[in-house]
């Protein structure tokens, strides 16, 4: 009988360790695969014209390499702060992601360096909001529009489609909160479905002949 017991039990110690084994596999298999996966986004620029890039780059990237991807894109020199806003479906401005930490206690806040791309966008979050130099406020609606595997020997972060010229001012924006607690509030009613929804089906990418370019 106890011949039997330690049998039954060595049978479930190397079931347990079977399991185990393909969880790891299975996490593994997962990260490297995210790890390969290259995001495809739209970065939309808050004003009265059809402005914005088509940027890709690579998940593990982080929201500081996306920063830098975005400001070369619309030609700016990079010279000013920045921060991203988490949001919901309906931009509702979130949580400020800055450049560099500026809270009380050293640490303690995170800032772009700290965040991959995939530890906040994915298939079902796929809105941002990006703002570059707190003077003037050039406001861009990021939205995830796909993600797909990279291409060997493709470099990344790259523009793939660029439509409309970058005015000389900022749309002028009048705020009753402070910019950092409300960034997105007072400017909302500007734009129209078009601009919320620029990948809710195939039409706004045929309608500039960006397609191919995805």
């Amino acid at each position: 009988m106890i011949a039997g017991l330690a049998s039954k039990k060595n049978l479930i110690n190397k079931s347990g360790i079977r399991n185990l084994k393909s969880k790891i596999k299975f996490y593994l298999c997962y990260f490297t695969k995210i790890k390969n996966m290259v995001y495809k986004f739209r970065v939309i620029l808050d004003a009265e014209e059809d402005i914005f890039r088509d940027i890709a780059i690579l998940a593990e990237d982080t929201l500081e390499d996306f920063h830098n991807a975005i400001f070369n894109s619309f030609g700016f020199d990079g010279m000013e702060v920045a921060s991203f806003y988490t949001c919901d479906d309906t931009w509702n401005q979130e949580d400020e992601i800055p450049m560099f930490d500026a809270g009380d206690v050293p640490g303690e806040q995170k800032t772009m360096s700290d965040y991959q791309l995939s530890d906040l966008l994915d298939k079902q979050n796929t809105k941002i909001i990006y703002v570059y130099d707190f003077i003037n406020m050039w406001t861009f609606l990021v939205e995830l529009a796909a993600v797909e595997e990279q291409i060997a020997g493709n470099f990344y972060p790259e523009t793939n489609f660029s439509h409309g010229e970058m005015p000389d001012e900022a749309m002028e924006k009048n705020f009753e909160a402070d910019m950092h607690d409300d960034i997105y509030g007072e400017f909302e009613d500007d734009l129209d479905e078009d601009d919320l929804d620029m990948f809710s089906g195939d039409d706004s990418f045929e309608e500039y002949g960006t397609e191919e370019n995805w």
